[in-house]
């Protein structure tokens, strides 16, 4: 009943949180920028990552996650595997904030990044993937990246994408990855699977609200 009254409110409410643009700088000295919703320091951080092309990517999902007790960080990071610079400062960033371990949020390429990044690192608790793909070739492969991934990861996908992905992540030895997928299809993908314009977003926040749960046991 609790994550039916959460997926009401997620759905039909946004809570409110400060949110105020802020800078840092990743260890080759770029500068990076993000959004902070910060609610309390005691809650952990959802850092969601997105590409300069797209930096309004996640305006309507963050605000959403606030609804369970977490602090924001949308972050735009730069293309290619530099961006793993990126995610560092910003995990190093949050961690000044709330010295807890971090969720990591990507969509698409992003996504994948999030999975190469979290790899043998200890201040990650869990990737939430959408729609992520071998988008880091020639250099990286995910399908060798995934044995190395012992956290837990929740992978957004589609029925079509979905034997792509069973097949990029077979190599995973942990039992830790959730991939979920809605009985219909849909040419949406990455992060437009959370918005409400997609007809089945209900059901892919039910089944990221029941990952959540899984975290909290």
């Amino acid at each position: 009943m609790r994550y039916l009254l959460l997926l009401m409110a997620i759905c039909f409410a946004l809570k409110a949180g400060a949110q105020e643009s802020v800078f840092f700088s990743a260890s080759d000295s770029a500068r990076v920028k993000a959004e902070l919703y910060l609610q309390d320091n005691r809650y952990p951080f959802i850092i969601l990552f997105h590409g300069r092309e797209n930096t309004n990517e996640y305006a309507r999902v963050a605000p959403k996650l606030l609804h369970l007790d977490y602090n924001c960080l949308s972050v735009t990071i730069r293309s290619g595997l530099n961006a793993r610079n990126d995610i560092n400062a910003a995990i190093a960033y949050s961690k000044q904030i709330s010295d807890r371990q971090v969720i990591l949020l990507g969509s698409t390429r992003c996504a994948s990044l999030c999975l190469l990044s979290a790899t043998k690192n200890p201040d990650v608790r869990a990737v939430i993937a959408l729609s992520p793909g071998e988008y880091l070739q020639p250099e990286v492969k995910i399908k060798n990246v995934v044995k190395d991934l012992h956290q837990q990861i929740f992978v957004c996908t589609t029925p079509r994408e979905l034997p792509y992905l069973q097949q990029m992540f077979a190599n995973a030895t942990n039992g830790n990855i959730t991939l979920f997928t809605p009985d219909k299809n849909t040419n949406i993908q990455g992060s437009a699977l959370l918005d409400d314009t997609n007809p089945s977003s209900n059901e892919y926040w039910f089944a990221l609200m029941m990952f959540f749960k899984k975290l909290g046991e």
